[in-house]
């Protein structure tokens, strides 16, 4: 008997004009990127490359691939005796229930990377934005060891089914000025090559629960592991007010 539900999925095919990873080109603009110095970042993210666990914890994925790729020790056990992020670690800022039907804004996805020892800049895609985003882009796939940076995007705009996604970018390829968005949602797109100036509008799309565009964050390693859960409270209360726009819903799917 067959138990699969009547619309059930298995993955999506990509857009016109985006390039996947593992296909012939997307293995030669990674390479020339490589060879370009402009794909520093790739390696350490892509140690540590997480599936998301639920279709709205876009942003939880993306900070367990981020955090582990900074190597930030959780100071919590894991699983055994071990310390490493996993998404049950995540849980200040917004339980995982309610991100599960919510997802996360770009506002509480920097305060749970704070909360867990990063040092995170959260910038709005404000029109004039464009220069400032670029450079930031450059200088941290061209960095090793971060920030990396994590983008909140609209899929739509991209062509993609869905609305607002987080993931982390890992290399930029110069000839044809594309970036390599390592998606978090495996089970749904690959990583994929997309234009900068494509991703650039997409970060520009509403968030209609914040009423901000979306945009983009910096992360690196704090010089202590800060509030959590010393401090905590007090960062909490300054990001209380934030807005909480989903990530990738269930009826977007």
């Amino acid at each position: 008997m067959n138990t699969e539900p009547k619309d059930s999925f298995y993955r999506r095919p990509l857009p016109e004009g985006l390039v996947s990873f593992t296909s012939m080109e997307g293995r030669r603009l990674l390479r020339e990127a490589l060879t370009a110095g402009d794909a520093e970042a790739f390696y350490p993210l892509v140690a540590h490359l997480h599936t998301q666990a639920e279709p709205a914890w876009c942003g939880i994925g993306t900070l367990v691939t981020v955090l582990n790729a900074l190597e930030i020790d959780p100071g919590r056990i894991w699983k055994g005796p071990w310390r490493f992020f996993g998404e049950d670690l995540l849980t200040c800022c917004k339980s995982l229930d309610l991100a599960a039907v919510e997802g996360m804004s770009l506002s509480e996805v920097a305060c749970l990377a704070q909360c867990n020892g990063a040092r995170v800049q959260t910038v709005y895609a404000e029109p004039e934005g464009l220069d400032a985003f670029r450079t930031a882009l450059l200088k941290s796939l061209r960095a090793p060891a971060g920030p990396f940076m994590v983008a909140n995007y609209d899929r739509a705009t991209l062509g993609q089914t869905g609305t607002g996604h987080f993931s982390p970018l890992a290399a930029w390829h110069q000839a044809s000025d594309q970036v390599l968005i390592l998606d978090v949602a495996r089970f749904k797109y690959p990583p994929h090559w997309v234009p900068v100036s494509r991703l650039w509008a997409a970060l520009q799309g509403l968030d209609a629960a914040s009423a901000r565009p979306r945009g983009y964050l910096l992360m690196e390693r704090a010089d202590a592991i800060t509030a959590h859960p010393a401090g905590l409270a007090q960062l909490l209360e300054r990001l209380r007010a934030a807005g909480a726009g989903a990530c990738l819903t269930p009826p977007t799917l």
